[in-house]
């Protein structure tokens, strides 16, 4: 079976709409918080699964493909673990009980999902028509990095103004219903705290899709192979959420590593652009004789700079953590509101 027929992405669609469909039922029905084993091996599955779509991808189509998705899925993952953070801070700031919290990660998952293939869609179209989109995609990336390292909140404001000014029109309960959307209050209907948590959740969904297309584009320009290393990225994020939790924390140069690949794969853009070139006032409308990066070297520089960053943070993180106020006020705030949240489950 040719990996790029419809007969092999059709399949590989319903497989994994399937899997996703399964893993929201199973939140649904039993609502809880995972255990470091139950979240471990879930990743695991995840994480093997992935490895064996690459394999797919190597043995039926060719190195080229297998190589980008690869590339792709690595960086969209690496990025979906950023969200993470953001994902706590949420869950803190609105005192989310811990027994729901899957299903609010399962949402903002489905969420996630529906957001990058739009803009998954729209950015194939851009791709096949204007080929000068390159230049766009490559300056948005490398202004993201500069913003990354420029800003030293992480995500400390996880109320965006659109969702308070929202949350203003909606006639919302200061206490959870369990996982009810909407309760009654002295006789009156309201909703919970719940739609606004999910609100929230959603814009962040948009916020970060908004980042992270137009990174995997620069890998790969084939919507297939863009859509599946998106879907297996957020597989098994929620599972992650609660694996990492207060392990994040100490994961303080994630930000720097992921800053670096979003410039490099700006970079990257902007040369492909070049070498593409039909801007008229950019040498006459001519292609730019530069060198283009190869989608192996990328996979390399990408899991190069992960693991750098990951190892800095482990061995020099709890220095750089301690020195940082704001930072271990949030992840101390985070602590109370989960110790909180499990003696209201009790």
């Amino acid at each position: 079976m040719d990996v790029l027929s419809p007969a092999f992405q059709t399949t590989t669609l319903v497989v994994l709409g399937l899997i996703l469909l399964f893993d929201l039922l199973y939140v649904v029905k039993r609502p809880h918080e995972p255990s470091m084993k139950e979240a471990g091996l879930w990743i695991g599955f995840y994480v093997t699964l992935a490895l064996i779509f690459a394999g797919l991808l190597f043995v039926l189509g060719d190195v080229q493909h297998g190589t980008e998705f690869l590339a792709g899925w690595v960086t969209e993952y690496s990025l979906s673990v950023d969200n993470l953070f953001v994902f706590l801070i949420i869950m803190a700031k609105f005192q989310v009980p811990r027994r729901y919290q899957q299903e609010v990660l399962m949402v903002g998952i489905i969420i996630a999902l529906i957001a990058r293939a739009v803009f998954i869609a729209i950015g194939a179209v851009a791709i096949e028509h204007l080929s000068w989109i390159f230049y766009i995609f490559g300056a948005f990336l490398l202004f993201t990095a500069w913003h990354q390292l420029k800003d030293d909140d992480d995500g400390e404001e996880a109320e965006p103004g659109l969702v308070a000014k929202l949350t203003r029109r909606l006639n919302v309960a200061e206490g959870y219903d369990g996982n009810k959307l909407r309760t009654t209050v002295n006789g009156k209907r309201m909703f919970t705290p719940m739609v606004v948590v999910f609100i929230t959740i959603g814009l962040t969904d948009v916020m970060f899709a908004v980042d992270s297309i137009p990174a995997i584009f620069g890998l790969t320009q084939n919507w297939f192979i863009v859509l599946t290393a998106n879907i297996f990225a957020l597989m098994g994020l929620r599972q992650l959420y609660f694996l990492l939790g207060g392990l994040m924390d100490r994961l303080v140069y994630l930000k720097h590593g992921l800053a670096f690949i979003l410039a490099f794969i700006g970079v990257k853009l902007i040369l492909h652009a070049l070498h593409e070139n039909e801007l008229p006032f950019i040498n006459g409308g001519q292609p730019v004789p530069v060198p283009e990066i190869s989608t192996f070297l990328s996979l390399g520089v990408i899991v190069g700079t992960l693991v750098v960053a990951t190892v800095a943070s482990l061995l020099w993180g709890k220095a750089a953590h301690e020195g940082d106020v704001p930072r271990a006020e949030s992840a101390e705030r985070m602590r109370q509101v989960s110790g909180a949240a499990r003696r209201d489950d009790r």
